[in-house]
């Protein structure tokens, strides 16, 4: 019996990869016969990370699938025709409207991927949601299997690794706050909300403060370009996008910023929002989605996207030094509930219960 982590594209550097990969290296440790497959496999990932997708014969119906769902792609209607056990890990599809006027192959994706999400309704014997608010979705959707809420499983061990001096030096030299959030540019993230909310943050209560938006936009120029245009109707200042960074890099961002804006309007889990918690940074985001499931509590959220009140609310966390310190205390008590032993250890568990309910 093989133990198949399945999915369209394995990227470097993407929340879905990640935990892909994450999920496969805990089943190898387990002494599983675990394996990746891909249909395209990211190069920077290094040889024999996964094996392509191109010809599925070798898969046995012994064997268990899990597929990670988060777009559409041919490989999510080649998963329903495979005999084998099946599984899937849902990472949450992004509603196609966000792409409309941006790009039209990635709206196509995304309304391909929620064809896809229905029709698997009644293929899975089993799915992994990333949050309660996926959990729901799987249900409104059809899911009528077991479903069982497993976070993200986030390697912590990386992120004690060395932040870039270079960038580090850079962010504190000049004794600017730092306002960061990191994402890919793309509209359901609402950049344009963080920029708005940073430029009356700036304007009204710290001119000696700077807007980090670390992101790729490759596929989604033209939302970036709207944003420069929009920067520049504000004439906000000190607005920096460092653009797809070195790992390194992104570790001294986070060592020196002084908060975590968020504004999104739409995340399966928000990886970044623990990323923020496991360095200290305060988070400030609104509440949408799956934000409240990952932040547990913790943090502070926004109702809506006024500027005003988030730039009063990034101004209040940091100048009231109690505030700060309450919101930090419970970050931390809300990210050991994603540590990954923990999350490991319910994945195993959950593993063994269904290959004991195959026998």
């Amino acid at each position: 019996m093989k133990i198949i982590s399945m999915l369209p594209i394995l990227a470097f550097g993407d929340a879905v990869g990640n935990d892909t990969i994450a999920v496969h290296n805990s089943l190898k440790k387990a002494g599983y016969d675990s394996m990746i497959v891909a249909s395209v496999i990211d190069g920077r990932l290094g040889d024999g990370i996964a094996t392509s997708a191109d010809d599925l014969s070798f898969i046995k119906p012994e064997d268990i699938v899990i597929y990670h769902l988060s777009t559409g792609h041919e490989l999510n209607w080649r998963f329903a025709k495979l005999d084998c056990h099946k599984i899937i890990k849902y990472h949450n599809i992004t509603p196609p409207e966000f792409f409309f006027g941006y790009n039209t192959q990635a709206l196509v994706n995304c309304m391909e991927g929620y064809r896809a999400l229905h029709a698997l309704a009644k293929q899975a014997e089993f799915c992994f949601a990333d949050s309660d608010y996926n959990k729901q979705e799987l249900i409104k959707a059809g899911y009528r299997c077991p479903i069982d809420v497993l976070p993200i499983l986030i390697p912590f061990d990386d992120y004690k690794k060395e932040p870039d001096a270079e960038v580090r030096q850079k962010m504190t030299e000049d004794g600017y706050t730092n306002i960061l959030f990191t994402g890919r540019i793309v509209p359901n993230k609402r950049q344009e909300d963080v920029i708005a909310a940073f430029y009356h943050y700036h304007k009204y209560y710290n001119p000696k403060s700077r807007l980090i938006l670390i992101g790729n936009y490759t596929g989604m120029e033209s939302y970036y370009e709207s944003l420069q245009r929009y920067i520049d109707e504000l004439g906000a200042e000190d607005i920096i996008f460092p653009g797809h960074i070195s790992f390194p890099a992104i570790l001294a961002y986070y060592a020196t910023a002084d908060l975590f804006l968020c504004m999104s309007d739409h995340e399966g889990f928000c990886v970044p929002l623990v990323e923020a918690m496991n360095f200290e940074v305060p988070v400030l985001a609104k509440n949408t989605t799956a934000i409240p499931y990952t932040l547990g509590g913790s943090g502070m959220m926004l109702e809506d996207n006024d500027p005003l009140v988030a730039a009063t609310a990034i101004n209040r966390i940091l100048t009231d030094t109690q505030l700060r310190e309450t919101i930090i205390a419970n970050q931390n008590e809300r990210l050991q509930d994603f540590s990954h032993d923990r999350i490991e250890q319910q994945l195993l568990c959950e593993i063994k219960k269904f290959i004991d309910n195959m026998n």
